[in-house]
């Protein structure tokens, strides 16, 4: 089994991030929410019992900074004990860095995978038709939509002669109108992290990682960090109907999360985000391997907007909630054959990297094979409060 490489898990300037995150302590039987500093791993939890209670500071870097803690470790051997197939349960490991927050995610936010969604939905979901439907497409719409904004006088004209022309598409709906798409990825406390196995429904055929950058937002709407993340997507499922959408996304070990969430500091601010290159790298027992990058500055709305289509006087999250950007990236590369396209194989090795947010990496299993979910928020407060770490 090919091994995981953790040497670039942290941010090339770690030394000026507030970083935070959560590992697995076997001798609590449960998470802790801690700071990294330095090369050391800070047990925070008796300041901070959830990732969530930190988020809603009013500076929750400064806050994170004032924290103090007990040392369980190094970030390197934790993250030598990440890789779920090679671990000694004894010693702790890093899990996802959130924990009550809804997971919410953004669709069809770039033209690149607009115009996938639109194939997957004309062919529906068999890969092999989808070279010719992409050239169908592709002359169909013409023009430069990455110039198209949202919801702008241009987009609704622009719609008008596609439904004239027969051509209009619910995925057109969302990339070019006025209101993004926005679903529920996962439940709390389901997303998996950094060296964990990550889950493909096993009925699933055709179907890709998406790497991209989460928001992580307050219960007030106000954004205090980032982190990275895995929109695991069944291309065929989806394909089939918009209404799978929840058995596309939402399955075991299907959220990957993580290493870390940076926190807003001085030293990285949303314009740091909205400049953010995404970088993926999938490789494969077969020896295949697969590159791609996906640009935060080719985004079709403002990372701002799409937090506020998600949080506001319409639909509120007290624990506040993520918030994936959605991806531009949509793999077509062969690898079974001319034609086939891309879809995992079981082993896979999918590392989502950023400059200034690490690097998320995970193997690909079936859902059914995947370790199951089994603690759950019931489970997490049980915890806390055996150790007592609840504050009213």
């Amino acid at each position: 089994m090919r091994p995981i490489d953790f040497s670039k898990t942290l941010p090339a300037d770690a030394d000026k991030a507030t970083l935070v995150g959560r590992i697995w302590r076997p001798d609590a039987d449960g998470p802790s929410v801690v700071a990294i500093r330095g090369g050391d791993v800070v047990d925070v939890t008796a300041s901070f019992p959830t990732v969530r209670d930190l988020c809603e500071q009013a500076d929750p870097a400064a806050a994170l900074a004032k924290a103090k803690g007990e040392t369980v470790g190094t970030v390197d051997a934790l993250l030598a004990n990440g890789d779920e197939a090679k671990r000694d349960p004894k010693k702790p490991w890093f899990i996802a860095p959130i924990d009550l927050q809804a997971v919410k995610a953004a669709g069809v936010t770039f033209v690149a995978s607009m115009l996938e969604r639109v194939i997957e939905e004309r062919t529906r979901g068999a890969p092999e038709l989808a070279a010719a439907a992409r050239k169908e497409v592709l002359d169909l719409i013409g023009g430069d939509l990455q110039r198209l904004k949202p919801g702008s006088a241009e987009a609704a004209k622009l719609k008008d002669w596609l439904i004239k022309k027969n051509a209009w598409s619910q995925y057109l709906e969302v990339g070019i109108g006025p209101d993004a798409e926005i679903f529920t990825k996962s439940q709390p406390m389901s997303s998996v992290g950094t060296g964990a196995t990550a889950g493909i429904h096993p009925v699933s055929r055709w179907n890709n990682p998406e790497p991209e950058v989460v928001l992580v937002i307050a219960s007030s709407g106000r954004i205090v960090g980032a982190t990275l993340g895995n929109d695991v997507n069944l291309r065929d499922v989806e394909g089939r109907s918009a209404l799978l959408l929840g058995k596309a996304k939402d399955n075991n070990a299907s959220c990957a999360i993580g290493p870390f969430v940076r926190l807003f500091d001085a030293a990285f601010t949303l314009d740091d985000v909205r400049q953010a290159d995404v970088e993926l790298v999938v490789a494969g027992e077969d020896n295949f391997r697969m590159e791609g990058m996906s640009s935060i500055k080719l985004i079709s709305r403002d990372p701002a907007d799409i937090a506020g289509q998600a949080i506001g006087p319409n639909h509120q999250y007290p624990d506040g909630l993520v918030l994936f950007l959605g991806t531009m990236f949509a793999p077509v590369q062969d690898r079974e054959g001319p034609g086939q396209g891309f879809t995992h194989k079981v082993g896979d090795i999918v590392t989502i990297s950023a400059a200034k947010l690490g690097s998320l990496t995970n193997r690909i299993a079936t859902s059914d094979k995947a370790p199951p979910w089994n603690f759950g928020v019931s489970h997490l407060y049980r915890n806390l409060a055996k150790r007592g770490l609840l504050k009213q």
